[in-house]
């Protein structure tokens, strides 16, 4: 009896198992955005997610960046649905795609935080002349005293 509930037990994982993974991989649409492309495409499309929530120009908010990006790449949001879903049929593109947008993403971050740190040491040394330049008078005027005495 515990052989067959062992049984049992493996074959109805090996089944959910089964029934888990996707075997569906849609047919390539006519209009498929290519791969280099989507990277691109989503790594706008994140950008301007994330633009959201800054003033633009005109000081306003939760502007749609989106109907730009597709501008941007004369797609429009149907063309970019259907490439996207085929894509995620075919995890291992998909994958691919995404690796990609993450390591650009990543690159430009590391880039901004050197160029802010660069420029916030310029700020400082520049702080620091003022500073030094304010003080020096100051040192020259007691100096200047000591001497005269």
């Amino acid at each position: 009896m515990a052989k067959v509930k062992e049984i049992f037990f493996v074959v109805s994982a090996l089944l959910l198992l089964a029934a888990c993974t996707s075997n569906t991989i849609l047919k390539k649409p006519d209009n498929l955005i290519p791969k280099d492309q989507m990277v691109d495409l989503i790594t706008d499309l994140l950008l301007a997610e994330g633009g959201k929530n800054i003033r633009n120009i005109d000081m306003e908010r939760q502007t749609n960046y989106y109907p730009l990006v597709f501008e941007k790449y004369n797609i429009d949001s149907a063309q970019f649905m259907e490439s996207n879903y085929y894509y995620t049929s075919r995890i291992d593109d998909y994958d691919e795609i995404l690796a990609a947008v993450e390591l650009r993403l990543k690159g430009w971050n590391e880039e901004y935080n050197l160029l802010r740190k660069q420029q916030d040491s310029i700020r400082k040394m520049k702080l620091d002349s003022v500073k030094k330049s304010r003080e020096a008078p100051k040192k020259r005027r007691t100096t200047g005293e000591a001497m005269e005495q």
